[in-house]
């Protein structure tokens, strides 16, 4: 499926699998009397080869090139070698490749007689480049004839990156990718320089996809539901996979759920090619959350299926108590998803992230609420009971003398690679009830068995974001955390920092707008 039910009556969109012949089927329905009709029309694509040589082709995108190679033998594999200067030796690792400055797409299985295509992405404008095939044949990696090219220039009004303090050595993983509000998301290397931005209506980058693709959201104020949008797209911008917040509706209608307002926040892959997302829920209840009725805003959690279809869903109005109200009593509109019940809302709850974690199971960042909730998913076959709530008030126990040591409207808490909890503590209600203070960066060892908690980073970062904010484990060990909406001297800016284990502060970069999250990425493909 690449788009459901919606408003659009033009499709945008190309292969970049492998010449051939592709039947396209569209349906039309009547929102009227439900009346559908059917068509499908068959498209041929040409191979872009000539004289079995291969090539690299501009895109759309200044700098994203489409790689062609022949086809190989069955049971091989191939991946292309790109970068600017020698190329390493063909039978390196990723890792000592990188090293060298080359940089790797993603390995294909060979398909004989068929053309081999690969999006290249990474890249500095206006730079010339060189890429390569090589074959894996399982007994030696076999490299194709080397293709120039250059890159095209940078379209105006991108974000820029300044360095303060650069960075000192190889990273593991060089590509700082930025979400911005307010400007289309980008790319950058650790330099500043950019290397890949964003297209078109792609919305609200949310998260990276191993491969390439990315997830985004289009928040339309105003609009109907129809036009709420949760859009997967590739790094030409081209939208791979659309739905909507009108045809999520019928879904939760015909399952007896509420329906949602539109997506907000937090879309990303989880396991079997399943998609988590996060959706507004409004309920109107009477001397709950003050005098008579009030609007009051949630969250659903939504489980989607490959195709985008609803699997499996979690309603903060069924789990959670609607008598405990937003810590800092935050109000919408604001940064809320649309209202459909009133033009005042309370912002209840204001889940930022949900993340899958290793034992099957969901994580929910609920900033209002200060917590950090473990949902019964259990793979998908889940009650969604709540297994533990972590924060003030929760269900943990801190083992810190710190005077305020629990984060506090928080964004991006998961689990690492290394079974530690890391988040950004914005530190919302810390700094209101102590009269200041700044952002922390926390790593925290989290015991499930005896209900305590341990601080293992408490890093303070030297800035205050009063919003949004990304944790993250880098492959060395350290890790990085962003700052997205700091505000000193008039503007607003964001911080991206690398951060030891011990606190130091070893690469700093600055943005001059907000950043909801930003990634530390071994390369466009590679999501950490």
């Amino acid at each position: 499926m690449l788009r459901d039910f919606g408003p659009d009556n033009i499709l945008n969109w190309t292969t970049t699998s492998h010449e051939g012949i592709y039947d396209l089927e569209v349906t039309v329905r009547n929102l009227t009397n439900g009346d559908v009709a059917t068509t499908m029309l068959p498209y041929r694509f040409q191979s872009l080869l000539t004289g079995g040589k291969a090539v690299a082709t501009p895109t759309s995108h200044s700098l994203v090139f489409l790689f062609s190679a022949p086809g190989c033998a069955a049971g091989g594999r191939m991946r292309v070698e790109f970068g600017m200067g020698t190329l390493a030796s063909p039978d390196m690792t990723t890792s000592e490749g990188l090293r060298q400055g080359s940089q790797y797409t993603p390995f294909k299985a060979c398909t004989p007689g068929l053309s081999m295509n690969f999006l290249l992405a990474g890249m500095r404008a206006e730079t010339a480049y060189t890429a390569r095939a090589l074959v894996d044949t399982g007994s030696q990696v076999v490299a194709g004839d080397a293709v120039a090219f250059t890159t095209g220039s940078l379209p105006k009004g991108l974000y820029t990156d300044t360095i303060p303090k650069p960075y000192v050595g190889y990273s593991t993983d060089p590509v700082l990718l930025g979400s911005a509000i307010g400007a289309v998301p980008a790319a950058n290397d650790l330099a500043g320089n950019v290397i890949w931005y964003g297209v078109g209506n792609t919305g609200l980058l949310t998260r990276p996809i191993a491969g390439g693709d990315m997830w985004g959201l289009v928040e339309n104020a105003g609009a109907p539901a129809s036009q709420q949008l949760l859009q997967r797209f590739d790094l030409t911008g081209m939208i791979v996979q659309s739905t909507n917040a009108a045809r999520v509706n019928e879904q939760l209608q015909a399952m007896g759920k509420r329906t949602i307002t539109g997506f907000h926040h937090e879309a990303r892959s989880i396991a079997d090619g399943r998609v988590v997302v996060l959706a507004g829920v409004e309920q109107v209840l009477t001397d709950v959350q003050g005098p008579g009725a009030v609007d009051v805003l949630g969250d659903m959690i939504l489980v989607l299926d490959k195709d985008l279809n609803v699997v499996w869903t979690w309603d903060t109005f069924d789990h959670l108590d609607p008598h405990r109200a937003a810590i800092l009593n935050e109000k919408c509109p604001g940064a809320c998803p649309p209202l459909q019940l009133s033009s005042v809302a309370n912002d209840w709850t204001h889940g930022n992230a949900v993340e899958e974690t290793q034992d099957g199971n969901l994580l929910y960042s609920t900033r209002h609420q200060d917590w950090l909730i473990k949902i019964n998913y259990d793979g998908g076959t889940g009650d969604g009971r709540i297994l533990w709530r972590l924060g003030k008030d929760g269900d943990f126990a801190m083992q810190s003398k710190d005077a305020y040591p629990w984060f506090s409207h928080q964004h991006d808490g998961n689990f690492d690679a290394s079974g530690k909890l890391a988040v950004f503590d914005d530190g919302n209600t810390r700094v209101a009830q102590m009269g200041g203070g700044n952002s922390r960066g926390q790593v925290l060892q989290v015991d499930e068995t005896h209900m305590t908690v341990t601080p293992y980073l408490d890093a303070d970062l030297g800035v205050y974001a009063a919003a949004v904010g990304s944790a993250q484990r880098l492959r060395n060990g350290r890790y990085h955390f962003d700052a997205g909406f700091v505000q000193e001297n008039k503007t607003i800016d964001s911080y991206s920092f690398e951060v030891s284990p011990t606190g130091k502060i070893d690469y700093e970069a600055h943005q001059n707008v907000i950043l909801y999250r930003s990634f530390r990425m071994q390369d466009m493909y590679t999501p950490n």
